[in-house]
């Protein structure tokens, strides 16, 4: 017989119109796991959706449910599912590439061109998210949490494998000096992985104090108020590496004046859709190496392994934890730089 049982799920209707539904989760079939989920994080794309409705070209035009950093534990396991048990922790990747197009058959996984992502609105039917009481998943996406390592803090992997997957598009960090442009939750955690990697010189730089005070927490060796005057000439220095994590048009020849000739410049911020004005000839005469960086693929094992290794990063990003139940706060309290950086919704509790 199915299993028509509903459970509560955070379902986003529109700009705005965020509401907590009650929806079916359906049984694992083959290859599948239910998996009750424990904790999520609230990222910068779910309040995008809630302020705008979508998020660049992935516009909502049904409900769906929110949310991408997920944990949880194992509840039933569909047929031909081995090495998983009803009651073992996990972390849920939300990636679900293809496998077949061209970029997948490269092994660039978190490129592929038919990716199915939690909470993305990018495909019709959109995928829905994490942020529910339970969901079945493919099996493949789950991965074991390594000793040590709980679910509050495992509910991180998905933002530090993206921070992880930055460090790793400029190259080694050894012995380096970084500049990392915006501190909010991925400019803060790529921080943390910097600090991981041995730069010898981690700069934080964002107009407000608060998420600079969570970026010297997770080890950046200095931080620069932007919105205040410079107290002498020492932010006219350059970088070897600069990763540029606000997504704001305007900051960008900022980013581009503190990149050392020959440097590498990490674009991590997302733009708004459409055309923007990039000095180029500053690029072009500096001999700057430009590059992208988007997702992750096996970095989110390597984030687990680090979370467990090092708590505090964990610890020290997170702000505020809310009840399932309390999501309206939990949401207002995200979208205050000045006062919060990671926000967690315990939605097992």
């Amino acid at each position: 017989m199915t299993d028509l049982s509903t459970h509560d799920a955070l379902v986003i209707h529109g700009k705005g119109d965020l509401r907590m539904d009650r929806i079916a989760t359906p049984p694992p079939g083959p290859g599948e796991v239910r998996v009750r989920i424990a904790w999520g994080g609230i990222c910068g794309s779910d309040m995008h959706y809630l302020r705008h409705g979508g998020v660049g070209a992935s516009v909502l035009r049904e409900p769906m449910v929110l949310g991408h950093e997920v944990s949880g534990t194992v509840e039933a396991c569909g047929p031909d599912v081995h090495g998983w048990q009803a009651g073992e922790p996990v972390a849920i990747h939300p990636a679900k590439p293809c496998g077949t197009c061209p970029e997948c058959r490269r092994g660039l996984h978190n490129l592929c061109r038919n990716m199915r992502f939690f909470g993305s609105a990018a495909y019709l039917p959109h995928t829905q998210g994490g942020f529910r009481r339970t969901m079945t998943v493919a099996a493949s996406q789950l991965h074991r949490l390594p000793p040590g390592l709980d679910l509050r803090r495992a509910a991180l992997a998905e933002p530090f494998a993206v921070a992880l997957h930055a460090i790793a598009r400029a190259g080694s960090c050894a012995g380096k000096s970084v500049l990392v442009q915006g501190a909010g939750p991925i400019g803060a955690l790529i921080v943390a992985g910097l600090a991981v990697r041995g730069a010898a010189r981690i700069v934080a730089a964002d107009l407000h104090d608060f998420p600079l005070s969570v970026a010297r927490r997770l080890g950046a060796t200095e931080t620069w108020n932007t919105g205040a005057p410079a107290p002498d000439a020492s932010r006219d220095e350059e970088f070897d590496i600069v990763f540029e994590a606000t997504g704001v048009v305007a900051a960008l020849p900022f980013a581009i004046a503190h990149t050392r000739r020959g440097g590498v410049l990490v674009q991590v911020g997302m733009f708004p859709p459409g055309t923007i004005e990039v000095p180029m000839a500053q690029i072009i005469a500096r001999e700057l190496d430009l590059r992208g960086t988007f997702r992750f693929d096996a970095e989110f094992a390597e984030a687990l392994d680090l979370l467990a290794a090092h708590p505090q990063i964990a610890d020290g990003l997170v702000t505020h934890e809310f009840a399932f139940d309390a999501y309206a706060a939990a949401f207002d309290a995200s979208s205050n730089r000045q006062a919060a950086s990671k926000v967690m919704l315990e939605i097992g509790g």
